[in-house]
């Protein structure tokens, strides 16, 4: 099996020295790396030219566009049987490749993802990122845990699929929610998708917490996006953030007026998060800071999609975009 990485990139040179570094050293190595440089004003090339002679590299220069057509860039350059996708700020483990081709082998899909794990490596912050970005308790288990309120759905800091789904399906569009809305692209063409528990990376995220915060607040205004191309893909697991938010003021409002008793109800949630951080990364620190970005996460997210359900259900705004996209890929 031959596979085809394909990475954007946009001023991430630190990153991209670790991503090229984790790759060196695959034990399964028939894949290329299609690396496409989005107008950086920070170029990797010299990070790219150090491993020239290790990968089998194929290293573009395009003016920036986005990450979904740097993405579809990459595609139209790809040799592979598969293409897969990382983000650049991934480490990947040097087993990765040897356990996708095996699962491929056994439990074949012409779609795949995985998960995404904490690096003993990186900070307490980081850690706490990686921790409100996985944990049931925040996000319902969405990004491959291996408890889950919604069907899986590869996204692309961990996803693959078959060039035969490429050439039926096309591209990433212009749009937030893009991997989750060419998985859901797939399986509507009747492609299987799986996901692979053993072919996980480690994604560092974050680690700004100003930018984490809009990172999941446009991750909620991208679920409204995906609600009006396709509205069964909207579950109940998607409104439990923006739920959360107003159940929050609604308990503030009723400690000022009724009784100062309903702060239980927060004051017990944030005890579990405490607890299950705590047995997740055997830190108290990790776990303390993990409050932090847990709330973070919910709420951004959460105030994201009561955002965008005003503006697009309610007012019917912005929605003329939609419908082109809808259009140019029915």
């Amino acid at each position: 099996m031959f596979f085809s990485i394909i990475v954007p990139v946009y001023n991430r040179l630190d990153e991209i020295a670790e991503l090229l570094e984790s790759l060196a050293v695959q034990t399964y190595t028939n894949f290329e790396l299609v690396l496409v440089e989005d107008g950086s004003t920070k170029p990797c090339s010299a990070e790219v030219e150090k491993y020239h002679s290790i990968l089998n590299i194929n290293y573009i220069v395009k003016e920036n566009t986005g990450r979904s057509d740097t993405r579809n860039t990459g595609m139209k350059a790809a040799k592979g049987d598969y293409f897969v996708f990382f983000d650049s700020d991934c480490i990947v483990p040097g087993h990765y490749f040897e356990t996708l081709n095996r699962c491929l082998q056994n439990d074949c899909a012409d779609c795949f993802g995985g998960p995404d794990k904490e690096h003993p490596a990186f900070t307490a912050m980081q850690k706490a990122v990686n921790y409100a970005m996985t944990s049931f308790l925040t996000t319902g288990g969405i990004r491959g845990g291996k408890v889950n309120l919604e069907k899986f759905k590869p996204r692309t800091f961990n996803m693959g699929f078959s060039r035969a789904v490429y050439e039926k399906i096309g591209g990433f569009k212009d749009m937030y929610g893009e991997d989750i809305d060419l998985s859901i692209r797939i399986n509507n063409a009747g492609f299987t998708t799986k996901l692979y528990r053993d072919a996980f990376v480690f994604h560092k995220r974050r680690v700004n917490l100003k930018k984490f915060y809009k990172q999941v607040n446009i991750f909620g205004q991208a679920r409204i996006n995906l609600y009006k191309l396709y509205p069964d893909s909207l579950k109940p697991v998607h409104t439990l953030p923006a739920v959360f938010v107003t159940g929050s003021i609604i308990v503030v409002l009723l400690a000022i007026f009724i009784s100062v008793w309903v702060l239980i109800f927060p004051a017990v949630y944030i005890l579990l998060l405490f607890l299950d951080s705590l047995a997740k990364t055997k830190s108290i620190k990790i776990a303390g800071i993990s409050i932090i970005t847990s709330f973070i996460q919910i709420y951004g997210y959460g105030l994201g999609f009561i955002k965008s359900f005003v503006r697009k259900i309610i007012f019917r705004q912005g929605l003329e975009d939609l419908e082109t996209l809808r259009k140019i890929y029915k």
